[in-house]
């Protein structure tokens, strides 16, 4: 029988599309450099080869704006650019990362494949304009971009020795939430990021009460999963 030293939690978070508003990000970017994505609606329903080339409208010019490397080094350079000084975390999660940073049995982090020039000092530089210091997670882990969460997600829970029942990862992509359910963890998948919620559930069977619409409902629901009252509402008086 497997028995655990502590009653800890653990919270694993996406970085791009679930904390960060990325697709704002990328789609100024791109205006920035002539090209463009579409609608936030129409980027999700895209398939992950596509979502980044644009829909049938943006699909030629944003091509032939991105064949060569020097072109895609300068788009690069630019998301990087905006990241640091402009992108925005998502209605509510600063507030939400303040509140678990506070609880002392919870462990947070993120693992995430940010695409970004020296993602953790680009992820830093965002967070801290938020008031967020990174270094005030338990750990931080940028992954090249086809790498499998799985094993980073079972390896930081048996670092902290957390009963798997008090894991949670939380992703806005299919692959997130397979990475969860292979590592034995409470898997939260948000429909406001790189996929809508008819796409996860049609397409990928994620079951529905694993999806959330809305930053606000995601903190609401981590925050009940982890027994932690929600902030009060400031409107409320």
């Amino acid at each position: 029988m497997t028995t655990y030293p502590n009653r800890d939690r653990l919270v694993i978070f996406d970085a791009d599309g679930t904390t960060i508003d990325a697709f704002h990000a990328v789609e100024q970017s791109f205006l920035r450099h002539g090209m463009a994505l579409g609608d936030l609606e129409r980027f999700q329903k895209r398939r992950k080869l596509f979502k980044y080339l644009g829909g049938l409208r943006e699909f030629p010019n944003n091509l032939r704006r991105q064949f060569g490397k020097q072109s895609r080094k300068h788009l690069l350079s630019t998301l990087t650019e905006f990241y640091r000084y402009e992108a925005s975390l998502y209605p509510g999660i600063e507030s939400l990362l303040r509140t678990l940073l506070a609880t002392p049995d919870v462990r947070i982090g993120m693992v995430t494949r940010n695409v970004t020039m020296e993602p953790e000092e680009t992820l830093s530089r965002l967070f801290r304009r938020h008031g967020i210091d990174t270094r005030e997670f338990d750990f931080l882990l940028c992954l090249p971009l086809r790498e499998d969460k799985t094993p980073h997600f079972r390896r930081t829970r048996e670092r902290y020795a957390v009963n798997p029942a008090r894991a949670y990862a939380c992703g806005d992509e299919y692959s997130d939430y397979r990475a969860a359910i292979g590592a034995a963890m409470c898997p939260f998948v948000v429909a406001y990021g790189a996929e809508d919620r008819l796409r996860l559930k049609d397409a990928f069977d994620v079951p529905e009460e694993c999806i959330v619409p809305s930053p606000e409902e995601f903190c609401s629901r981590l925050l009940h999963a982890l027994d932690l009252p929600s902030p009060r509402n400031p409107e409320q008086g």
